[in-house]
């Protein structure tokens, strides 16, 4: 018989409500005491005393070692806290199907003592109710779980467990190869000289479980393991330099917010974010971690600074500005957020396309390779019939590059080369067409460079066609990304809200694509006041040239992933935000039809054999409408053959 413990109920009187934004407190007076974000009630479990925790110790007998064809016969279990005894479940199982007799022979559970035992599913949910919200504890716990686990997925119950703590893992960490040669639980109830000696029968090998485990504890406490996540950090094995250093992250709260890892000259080693600061830095410390390098960073630091950020987004934000300020040597990414090519349209009497660090005012970007940058320049020159010679041409001069004999552009040649000579005021339309191409005013030199794809896909040069094919999903996929980013960076200022996900809001103040300010309205304060002070103590923004306005990009698009956020919603904007109608967002159909043309070749070339060239399946050529959008695929399927990637 289990024992059953029953404890008071405890009534919480919430006196304060307070919402604190840069400076700006929001107070809902009510009567009673508010207990502090530092009490043990309100602090994560694993973080508790193991004196406080509930160990429900169990061990099972079955019909042999898989979890999947083999059955429960005896279930036995033992709760402890603190050392005491507070029940016992001890039950047999009927199996529904026959004991091997080397099982008999090791257990001594006959099918005869079975017989009219109660089955798996008439005693687990005893047995989930009995262990609920307690510590699983095992020896060999993978076994015993595994049939616990098993059995309630037949039956449809969710695994309720968490936590669980195998005894055989933390002997092996605990003892010497000298001290103990072998795990076994008789091994250790030998060595440990206790009370109960395990016979194969569930409810013995639990209690003498329990014993070996308080052993253990014994052996751990003196190493500074106190609670159940000091026992799971200790147990992987990590040295104890690394475990000492966990004092670093004593002094984090438990909010969101980035951590900054310092080294001994106090320069920043590495910037990171976290939901909870003090959980996410003491995991550095633990096994937990296997990234050499930061094992390498661990060894460096010798102290962590934090910024308590309102929500998850006002802590990206900020990581990347201090990546950007910092340059940590053990961050991989976003280091350099203003790096960056961009193609820029030139303000001189006959414009042409160059490449650089910094956008103009009509621009294209940023490319993270000058290659790629060259390459979509060079695609946009050639269908907007822009020049690429470097001849200095003054406004009252004319544009001369000549065509070959045939009529056509010579090979190396100026894209924008003609049989007659252009003065600026004919050339200018080519500049015009260029710029609402990067704009989202025409998608003119898209649908003719669609035009000369399916010319040469209907000519069967199927390997010139995807070469055009893919540099054109390239241009159309970065100006759908540049212009969707410049809607948001066009926008003076632009406040919105978001549900944190307890009743209350996410508040974000944005101003030309910038995070001005952020704060939190929690469940039951109004938000609009909080709306209004965030918004007057927002960081002033001054736009520069460019699409982004000056924006670091990974910035912007980092607020626009937050903003299309389901459930995020605009409180108020000075203009709206709206995708150009001519834009490369237009033909979001197009690149889904050659992102699925590329799956299939590689499924078609994992599929050939080693040594032979694959045979790719039709890739499909949108059809123009009327409209210069994706009317619906068209695959030059009845040639049998294809475009070839």
């Amino acid at each position: 018989m289990a024992r059953i413990t029953a404890h008071s109920a405890v009534r919480v009187y919430v006196s304060e409500l307070r919402t604190s934004v840069r400076g700006v407190s929001v107070t809902d007076e009510a009567n009673g005491t508010q207990l502090s974000f530092e009490d043990p009630a309100l602090s994560h479990p694993d973080d508790a005393p193991l004196r406080s925790i509930t160990f429900v110790v169990v061990d099972l007998e079955t019909t042999g070692g898989s979890s999947a064809h083999d059955r429960i016969t005896e279930i036995g279990a033992v709760k402890v806290r603190g050392g005491e005894l507070i029940g016992e479940f001890a039950t047999l199982v009927d199996p529904q199907r026959g004991i091997p007799p080397h099982i008999v022979r090791l257990t001594g559970i006959t099918e005869a003592m079975v017989y009219q035992a109660p089955t798996i599913e008439e005693v687990l949910p005893a047995f989930l109710e009995f262990a609920k919200d307690a510590v699983i504890v095992a020896h060999n716990a993978g076994f015993d779980t595994g049939f616990l686990r098993a059995a309630a997925t037949a039956m449809g119950h969710p695994w309720p467990f968490r936590r669980v703590l195998c005894t055989v893992k933390l002997a092996r960490r605990v003892l010497t190869k000298d001290e103990a040669p072998t795990v076994k639980l008789s091994a250790l109830a030998y060595l440990f000289r206790v009370q109960t000696r395990p016979t194969h029968r569930a409810l013995d090998d639990a209690r003498a479980t329990v014993e070996v485990m308080h052993r253990l504890f014994e052996r751990v406490g003196n190493l500074g393991v106190e609670s159940f996540r000091d026992l799971l950090d200790y147990l992987p094995g990590v040295p104890k330099e690394t475990r000492d250093k966990r004092v670093l992250a004593e002094h984090l709260p438990p909010g969101p917010g980035i951590y900054m890892f310092r080294g001994p000259s106090d320069e920043v080693l590495y910037v990171g974010t976290a939901v909870d600061l003090r959980r996410r830095v003491r995991s550095y410390f633990t096994g937990s971690e296997s990234r050499t390098r930061i094992k390498e960073m661990v060894a460096l630091a010798t102290r962590v600074d934090h910024v308590e950020c309102a929500h998850r987004l006002e802590a990206g934000v900020r990581e990347l500005r201090l990546l950007g300020a910092h340059a940590p040597p053990y961050n991989r990414r976003s280091k350099f957020p203003h790096l960056g090519w961009w193609i820029c349209l030139t303000d001189e009497a006959f414009p042409r396309l160059k490449i650089s660090r910094n956008a103009s005012a009509v621009a294209l970007g940023p490319f993270r390779s000058r290659a790629v940058a060259y390459d979509v320049a060079d695609l946009i020159a050639e269908s907007c019939g822009l020049r690429t010679c470097r001849t200095a041409l003054k406004a009252g001069g004319s544009h001369t590059c000549e065509v070959g004999p045939d009529g056509r552009r010579l090979v190396g040649g100026c894209h924008g080369a003609t049989a007659t000579p252009l003065s600026a005021p004919q050339y200018s339309s080519r500049a015009e067409i260029t710029a609402g191409l990067l704009t989202g005013r025409t998608d003119t030199p898209v649908r003719a460079a669609l035009d000369r794809l399916m010319a040469l896909s209907d000519a069967e040069l199927f390997e010139n066609a995807a070469r055009l094919r893919d540099r054109l999903d390239q241009l159309v996929g970065q100006l759908e990304r540049c212009q969707r980013l410049a809607a948001l960076a066009r926008i003076s200022e632009l406040v919105a809200a978001g549900p944190d996900g307890s009743g209350g809001w996410e508040l974000a103040v944005i101003r030309h694509g910038r995070l001005a300010s952020a704060g939190v309205a929690a469940r039951g304060v109004p938000p609009m006041p909080v709306v209004a002070a965030l918004a007057a103590a927002a960081e002033t923004v001054i736009p520069d040239p460019g699409p982004l306005h000056g924006a670091p990009h990974e910035e912007v698009a980092l607020i626009y992933r937050w903003l299309t956020t389901p459930g995020v919603r605009i409180v108020c904007a000075t203009s709206g935000l709206s995708l150009p109608l001519h834009g490369g967002a237009r033909w979001t159909q197009w690149r889904e039809m050659v992102g699925s043309a590329h799956r299939t070749l590689r499924e078609t070339a994992e599929h050939d054999s080693p040594g032979r060239r694959s045979s790719p399946a039709p890739v499909p050529v949108p059809v123009l409408s009327h409209r210069g959008g994706a009317a619906g695929p068209r695959t030059p399927a009845s040639r049998g053959t294809s475009l070839d990637a």
